[in-house]
């Protein structure tokens, strides 16, 4: 009987020590898929942040915006990559339809334009290169691939007036930029 017991309070005694605790492996891999989806998909942002003071209008369109110079118009000022140009009440009452001061920063930027635009090309022949390759007819994209402009990106805020775009948008034509974007935000298509 005596043998009996202490085994009994052997056993017990081990039921004691183990203490049941959390698996963390499961919740590890979890983590670890998490971070990964994370860090890619945040690299991978090929939209044009809008900044706080502009809300664009909405549009459905099917294509991202290229990356291209930038000129913004808020409810304060106009800027040219993020340089401040003027003050729109000044673009508003001037009676001018190309702006002077914009004309003249838009002609200092287009050296990046240009820069942007011919590196965008090399990667435009590259994939018509393969396509020809595969024995596609690609003769009207390489046609159209000769001469590209340079372009500006207009982020305009949804309540400036189309007099002002208007004559935002002429400056920068003056300035050789004969391609020129509005940002929207993208909507799904009503089809």
């Amino acid at each position: 009987m005596k043998r009996e017991s202490r085994r009994m309070k052997r056993m017990a005694r081990s039921r004691k020590r183990k203490t049941p605790g959390m698996n963390l492996t499961s919740l590890m891999d979890v983590f670890t898929i998490l971070v990964f989806f994370l860090l890619t998909n945040s690299a991978s942002d090929e939209a044009i942040e809008a900044p706080k003071v502009i809300t664009l209008p909405d549009s459905v369109v099917e294509s991202k915006p290229r990356e291209t110079v930038t000129l913004m118009v808020t409810h304060d000022e106009v800027l040219i990559e993020a340089k401040p140009v003027m003050a729109t009440a000044d673009l508003f009452q001037s009676e001018e339809l190309v702006i002077e001061v914009i004309q003249q920063a838009m002609i200092q930027e287009v050296g990046k334009a240009t820069t942007m635009a011919e590196s965008e090309l090399e990667e435009a022949k590259l994939a018509l290169a393969e396509r020809a390759a595969a024995g596609e007819d690609v003769t009207e994209e390489a046609a159209a691939l000769l001469a590209e402009p340079p372009e500006v990106n207009i982020l305009a805020d949804r309540t400036v007036p189309f007099s002002i775009l208007k004559k935002v948008m002429s400056s920068c034509t003056n300035a050789g930029y004969t391609r020129i974007s509005l940002a929207v935000i993208q909507k799904a298509s009503q089809s």
